[in-house]
């Protein structure tokens, strides 16, 4: 994948979080990808429970300061920047102090999910797309991993269909285990139809539940990739039913020749 630019949009990613499956293999497919010459940029929330000091993140202000409308509020987009140690692969951090100052990532003490999750992955979502714009960096691939990554598809080719920086990019996601119980806020589905998506295409977000988050990622996505040994079942067929290329699930060391082939015959070609 030599002179392919890949961007990697991922909830989380080591070692800024705990391992994962999903952590993992945000860095690992990264890592493989830069060794064979691909350009790469990662994406990822700036959780307050990263340590900014000890991994030596910092503002980037000529990419910060646009405002990113969620809801009908004007939220503050901050982005900020740190490298991997050894591997010279830079990390974007999406920041806003409303969304991602609490010391934690996607649930508080109890296990509870945050109530903001809906608005915190339209954010994520949105501040992506627009950091990449002002970076004005046209990806061959962008590769989605996690659930609050899952929105990114489907804004990307609805809300901003026009935008022809992105207009030979092919979407892969990653789908996973990782799961949550119940469901996001029900004003979930109201939050997305602001923006003016396609009506039918998000009505599974009158029930924001995890398979449901990951049936618009599938729908809006140009190929897929299997990212656990198991995954639940209803996943697994509608991926089956999408008749789109698809990479089973492959353990750490059979990955890298997989992944590689795939994005190589499937994805780009």
């Amino acid at each position: 994948m030599k002179d392919k630019r890949i961007l990697y949009v991922s909830s989380e990613v080591v070692p800024y979080l705990p391992e994962t499956e999903i952590s993992s293999m945000s860095f690992e497919a990264p890592r493989l990808v830069n060794q064979q010459g691909g350009q790469i940029r990662i994406f990822m929330p700036r959780y307050g429970n990263i340590n900014e000091r000890r991994h030596q993140l910092h503002e980037v202000i000529r990419l910060s300061g646009i405002n990113l409308v969620i809801n009908d509020l004007d939220m503050p987009l901050i982005i900020k920047v740190a490298s991997i140690p050894k591997e010279r692969i830079q990390v974007y951090f999406i920041d806003n102090d409303e969304y991602f100052k609490r010391k934690a990532t996607l649930t508080d003490e109890n296990g509870v999910l945050f109530a903001d999750n809906d608005e915190r992955a339209i954010f994520f979502a949105k501040g992506v797309i627009e950091t990449v714009k002002k970076l004005n960096w046209s990806p061959d691939v962008i590769h989605v991993h996690g659930w609050l990554a899952a929105l990114l598809p489907i804004y990307l080719k609805e809300y901003y269909k026009d935008e022809p920086l992105f207009n030979e990019s092919k979407i892969v996601t990653s789908v996973y285990n990782q799961s949550f119980n119940n469901t996001l806020s029900l004003d979930m589905f109201n939050k997305v139809k602001f923006d003016n998506l396609n009506e039918d295409s998000i009505k599974v977000l009158e029930e924001p539940s995890y398979i449901n988050l990951m049936k618009i990622a599938i729908d809006y996505s140009d190929a897929l990739i299997v990212g656990s040994e198991e995954i639940p079942k209803d996943l697994t067929t509608y991926i089956k039913d999408s008749n789109k290329p698809v990479l089973e699930y492959k353990n750490r060391d059979d990955f890298g020749e997989a992944y590689t082939k795939f994005f190589n015959t499937e994805v780009l070609s």
